[in-house]
């Protein structure tokens, strides 16, 4: 069984869908594309973000990518009472989405920019850019 990897080009298409899906929504972002262990692939920074929006984009995708689950499913736990997530150093903020091909996590993507509700919008519409595609084993 092949390993599935998410290269430049894929990091590059699910960038574009973030950008466009923020552009849609008059929501300039700051948007990060990570591997599965949550190094750098991709970033953008589009105009008229706050500079603090890309780390938090960095982080976001880094931590989905690293726990493979949407970031605001640990949000949702810290506010249900799992405090002990807020030591974890994490970024427990809605806006980073892992990024599935095959049902394998492949990376992430995070979205920093306005407001949350935006940066999950933004992140689930990017995940899923590769999803129709076929991916070819490497």
């Amino acid at each position: 069984m092949s390993v599935l990897v998410l290269d430049q080009a894929g990091a590059q298409t699910v960038l574009q869908a973030a950008k466009e899906s923020a552009q849609q929504r008059n929501g300039p972002s700051a948007i990060a594309v990570v591997d599965p262990n949550g190094d750098l692939l991709a970033f953008q920074r589009m105009d008229g973000v706050r500079p603090a929006s890309a780390d938090l984009a960095i982080e976001k995708a880094r931590t989905a990518a690293r726990l493979q689950r949407p970031t605001a499913e640990i949000e949702d736990n810290i506010n249900r009472g799992r405090t002990a997530f807020v030591t974890a150093g994490i970024a427990a903020l809605r806006g980073g989405v892992p990024i599935r091909v095959n049902g394998e996590v492949v990376g992430a993507v995070g979205v920093a920019g306005l407001s949350k509700e935006n940066d999950t919008g933004i992140a689930n519409t990017a995940a899923a850019a590769l999803s129709p595609l076929p991916k070819t084993a490497q």
